[in-house]
C-alpha cells in the first residue's frame, strides 16, 4: 500500500486535469478495453467510417504504430503510444498523447484505446467520461465472473463480433445478465464491424453522450 497507494493518487490527479482539459475542448472522451483481438481497432475503424474528422483517436500498444496508421487510413487523425511493455495505459501518457493531437480542426470524439488486457487497464483512470470494456464472442460467454474487476467498473458493454454467433456456443443474455448482476446500470450492444449490425445504435448513443456534455 505504501508503494501503490501515491502512484494510484498522482494517476487520478493526471487524470482529473484530462477530464477538464477535454472537456474545455467540448469532447466526449472514452476508455476502449478488452483481450488482444476481441477487435477494438476494427471497431474504431468503422466508426471512423461513420463520424469520420468528428472523432480523433490515442492508440496504446506495447509496440508498433501499426493501429495509429490503419485509423489514420480509416479517416480520422491519431497519435499512437508505445507503452515499451506496460500492460496498459496512464493518465500521464493519455495527457502527452492528447497534447500531441493535431487539434486546428475541432473534433467531438476521443477514442482512447487501451493496451490489450482484461486485468490492469481497469485500474487507470484516464480522465474519460465513458469506460467501455469489449468481449468478442470468439472469447467465450464465460468471462465477465473472471474479471469483475473490468465489468463491474465499466459504463458501456460491446459484445463483438456478433456476426459469428451462428458458429459458436455463446450465449449473449448470460453475459449481459452476469455483467449487470456487477454493474446494473451498465448499457449494452451486440455489434459487428464488420456487417454493420448495432453500430447505428451506438453512434446514436455517442452522439446523444456528448450532446449532455
Amino acid at each position: 500500500m505504501r508503494i501503490t497507494s501515491p502512484v494510484m493518487a498522482r494517476n487520478d490527479d493526471i487524470a482529473a486535469e484530462n477530464r477538464r482539459a477535454f472537456r474545455l475542448n467540448g469532447l466526449l472522451a472514452f476508455n476502449i478495453i478488452s483481450s488482444p483481438g476481441a477487435g477494438k481497432t476494427t471497431l474504431l475503424e468503422a466508426l471512423a467510417g461513420e463520424l469520420g474528422p468528428e472523432m480523433a483517436v490515442i492508440e496504446g500498444d506495447v509496440k508498433t504504430r501499426r493501429d495509429a496508421d490503419r485509423i489514420v487510413r480509416a479517416g480520422c487523425r491519431a497519435v499512437q503510444i508505445e507503452t515499451g511493455g506496460s500492460c496498459h495505459l496512464d493518465a500521464a501518457a493519455v495527457k502527452e498523447a492528447f497534447s500531441a493531437l493535431d487539434k486546428r480542426k475541432p473534433f467531438k470524439y476521443l477514442a482512447i484505446e487501451n493496451v490489450g488486457n482484461l486485468i490492469c487497464p481497469s485500474a487507470y483512470d484516464l480522465g474519460e467520461h465513458i469506460k467501455v470494456g469489449m468481449l468478442s464472442l470468439p472469447e467465450g460467454d464465460d468471462k465477465v465472473l473472471k474479471y469483475p474487476s473490468l465489468f463491474s467498473r465499466i459504463d458501456v458493454l460491446l459484445l463483438t463480433k456478433t456476426d459469428l454467433l451462428p458458429h459458436m456456443e455463446f450465449d449473449m443474455d448470460r453475459v449481459e445478465r452476469e455483467c449487470r448482476s456487477l454493474n446494473p446500470g451498465v448499457k449494452t450492444f451486440r455489434i459487428s464491424a464488420r456487417t454493420g449490425q448495432g453500430m447505428a445504435d451506438l453512434c446514436s448513443f455517442m452522439r446523444s453522450r456528448w450532446e449532455s456534455l
